[in-house]
Parts: C-alpha cells; structure tokens; sequence
C-alpha cells in the first residue's frame, strides 16, 4: 500500500493498525538504507565506503584501497559557508505599532515586542539552536533532508531536537505541504525468555497524540501508551535539502568511486612486485625459488645463467591528468569549492571571490530557502503551545537571518554599507554587515552612546 493510500485509509477509520506500520516501514526500506548509507560514507566507515570492500579474485595482487574523502569536503564546505554563522533569530517590529506620535512616527509597544524576543531567545538558548541548526543543515546535506522533534521538557518548556533522517518518514495525501502524520522509528533491545534482541519501535504522531508501538515476535506492532504531544499540529518536521531531496555529493558519487579506484590502483602498482617483471634465461624457476626469492632477495643461477628486470612504465602524466579532471569535475557538479585553484592565491577580491564561490552560493540559496520555510512551520508549532500560556506571538512574523562565513574584506564592506547611509534604515544597513550578529543589540549600543555624547554647543 502507497503513502497516498494509506492518508487515505486513516482518513476513513482514523485509526493507525499495525498493518499500516508494516505497510510504511517496508515502503520507505529502499530509502532507509540507501540515506543510512550516505551518512556511513559520510562518516568514512569500513562499510560506508566501496572502495573499502573491493576484492580481486587474485589474492596475491596488492589491493590498496584508498578513501578520498570528496564527500566530507563538500559537505563540511556548504555547512562551514552556509551555517559557519548562527541564524539570527527577530521579530517584525512595524507589527507592533499601535499608532503614530505628532512627528508621524511608529510608536511601539515596547515591553511585549522585547517579551516575545525573550520567549524566542529562551527557546533558542534550551534548545542550543546554533548547534541544533548546523547539525540539521549537515544532515540534510549529506541525506538530502533532516528532521526535528518540538517537544515539551519535564519543566513544561518546549524544546527542540535532531531526528536522524533515516528514522523519520512524512506521511501526506500531497493536497498540502505539511504533513498530516509522521512517524518514527528505531531499534531497541528487548528482553524476553532470557533472550535479548533487536526490535523496532515505533512513535506515531498525529495533530494532537504521539502513539507507542513496540514489534513483537510475530513483527506485529502493538500499541504501548497513547499520550498528547501539547501541540496543536504534527511536531515532527522536514528540513528540504532541496525539492527533490538529494545530498549534496549525491550526483557525483560515481566520479568519488572512480578517483579512488584508480588512485588505489596507482598506489598498488607501484608496490605490487609484478610491477617489474624478471626474464630468466637458460634457466626456469619453479615457484619455491621465486617465493624462496621474496624472502631472501637473491637467486641461486649457474654460470650461464642471466637474470634481468623488465620494467613496465607508468604513464604518469596521463594518470595525473585523469585525476585532475575527475577531481574538476566532482567539485565542479557538486557546486562545491577547489581550493587548490591558483586563483585563491594572492590578494583576491570580494567580487572575484564571490565569482569563484557562485555555485557553492546558488546550492546554498537554495537550501537557505528550504530552511526558512521549515523554521517557519517550526515556529508556527510553537506558537501553539505558546498560545496556551497567554503568550500570543504571530510566528508570521518571526523572521530568520542567514549570513555567510565569507572572508569578506571589512574594509569593502564599511565603504559599500557608508554608501547606503540615508538611502535605507539603519536596521537594514547593520544587518548587511557580515561581522553585526545581533542587529536589535548594535542599535541599542548606538543609542546608549548617543545619550552619553555631550552637546558642546548646549554647554557654552
């Protein structure tokens, strides 16, 4: 039964069976295993990476097998540009005017706009949000999504954590973009007759109740416990790579595997002994005298017997060229960064920077607005169990602020952003500075040292 299928059926009898699960867990194995893996090669495990399992027949040629790790590289590249600095996290303050003064300006409620940031930077802080969202945006690049569960902490806080993808599965009929169901599942180790083994729980999430399933003997899931989650929608939630849910070293898995084979195979001739063939004449040894020879190094020959080196040569130059290219063009597709490009040499410009980096920012464009979308329904989940303590905030206008760790020049910077004084509010030309974190804090800092100046011409 398809996923469609299956909202369809819940719709119907509103009850999750254990069919249902079983129905779910094996439609999603394939993905299971494969994004399971992805985080494997990430990791650079014995099992994660094929070069690691090759195997020749021959047993006596030497099979070096050498990991190139591409695909750390262009992960950690993304992450170190896109999330090397925190999201900042601010309210809309034009939504909290309550009117105009006699110079026509906004007068703002103050003491609620500053309440709600502190819920906002509260829930951060319990949650360790910078951590939280640079481990979310590694995980989606590698697997091509992530996941986070909102949930409430025993002090009745809500907080939020990391779900591994590979343990999170959406369950929408796709009239709309957010799910109606979710589930997760994972091993645990259960006891019984003495016995201890492996078996998969389940927790089901609906807009109001979490469900316990734990598998039986049989594989049947039997329901555990029922409890409310305390928000109002489905607390488990997708973080897009990108639409069609690709890690970023998806495409150019293939090119990986070929600059690690033939850079294993380079590395195992020039060790192998077959790399120089010996010619015997007047003489046949028998393969006691050759591995006799292995250890000793030496022949035993009469007189007029000869023994000489055949040797077979590399094309190295070839070689070199072939790996520089697969090499351009894993970065290349991957949109991700050569950093051994001669032109990072010297004193690179911001613009010529920015040029060499455009691939690498249109991915991250690309992946900033998914995140945004998905911190947005992240607040929205929130603001529910908000809304039951008498906190009102309207998470529409909650907003997020992404900011690149580029090696930009400072100097460029205050010189472009000096442009623009007069032309835009000073909240907007703060927020364009790479080295401002907070923009609400350097405003406050500003106007406390413009109440500490002295009037010169007041005093006389």
């Amino acid at each position: 039964m398809d996923i469609s299928s299956i909202v369809n059926l819940l719709k119907v009898n509103e009850v999750v069976t254990s069919q249902i699960i079983r129905d779910l867990l094996s439609e999603n194995k394939a993905r299971h295993e494969e994004i399971k893996n992805l985080y494997k090669r990430y990791k650079a495990t014995d099992d994660g990476v094929p070069i690691f399992s090759r195997e020749f027949e021959d047993d006596n040629k030497i099979n070096n097998k050498i990991n190139n790790d591409f695909f750390s590289e262009i992960v950690d590249t993304k992450i170190g540009y896109f999330a090397g600095k925190p999201i900042a996290y601010n309210l809309d303050r034009n939504m909290y005017s309550v009117g105009k003064d006699s110079e026509d300006k906004d007068i703002i409620e103050e003491e609620l706009y500053k309440s709600h940031l502190n819920v906002i930077s509260d829930f951060n802080i319990r949650s360790n949000i910078e951590d939280v969202d640079s481990e979310t945006a590694k995980r989606a690049a590698i697997c091509g999504y992530g996941a986070r569960l909102l949930y409430i902490d025993y002090e009745g806080k809500e907080r939020v954590i990391n779900i591994e993808p590979w343990e999170a599965i959406f369950i929408s009929d796709g009239s709309t973009n957010e799910p109606q169901y979710a589930l997760r599942y994972y091993q645990v180790s259960i006891t019984e007759d003495n016995k201890t083994e492996k078996r998969t729980k389940v927790e089901w999430y609906d807009n109001k109740n979490i469900m316990f399933f734990i598998e039986n003997k049989k594989g049947d899931f039997i329901l555990e416990e029922t409890k409310a989650h305390l928000f109002e929608f489905v607390p488990l939630i997708c973080f897009q790579n990108n639409d069609e849910m690709q890690g970023d070293a998806e495409k150019v898995l293939k090119l990986v595997d070929s600059y690690d084979n033939t850079l294993s195979d380079v590395n195992s001739e020039l060790e192998q002994f077959r790399l120089s063939y010996m010619a015997f004449y007047g003489a046949e040894p028998t393969k006691e005298v050759i591995d006799m020879a292995r250890k000793t190094g030496a022949f035993g020959m009469d007189k007029d017997d000869k023994i000489e080196f055949i040797t077979k040569n590399l094309n190295d130059t070839t070689i070199e060229h072939h790996l520089d290219r697969l090499e351009e063009n894993i970065l290349r597709f991957a949109k991700s960064v050569n950093f051994n490009d001669e032109s990072f040499g010297g004193n690179i410009t911001g613009i010529a920077m920015k040029f060499k980096l455009f691939g690498l920012e249109s991915k991250c464009i690309t992946a900033e607005r998914k995140f945004t979308a998905a911190l947005r329904r992240q607040y929205k989940i929130l603001a529910t169990a908000w809304n039951k303590k008498a906190i009102a905030i309207d998470y529409t206008n909650i907003f997020f602020t992404f900011k690149r760790n580029f090696p930009l020049n400072l100097l460029d910077e205050a010189e472009s952003t000096t442009q623009l004084k007069g032309l835009i509010s000073e909240r907007t030309r703060l927020s364009l500075l790479s080295f401002v974190d907070d923009v609400e804090y350097e405003l406050q800092l500003m106007q406390e040292e413009n109440s500490d100046v002295v009037n010169l011409d007041e005093t006389e």
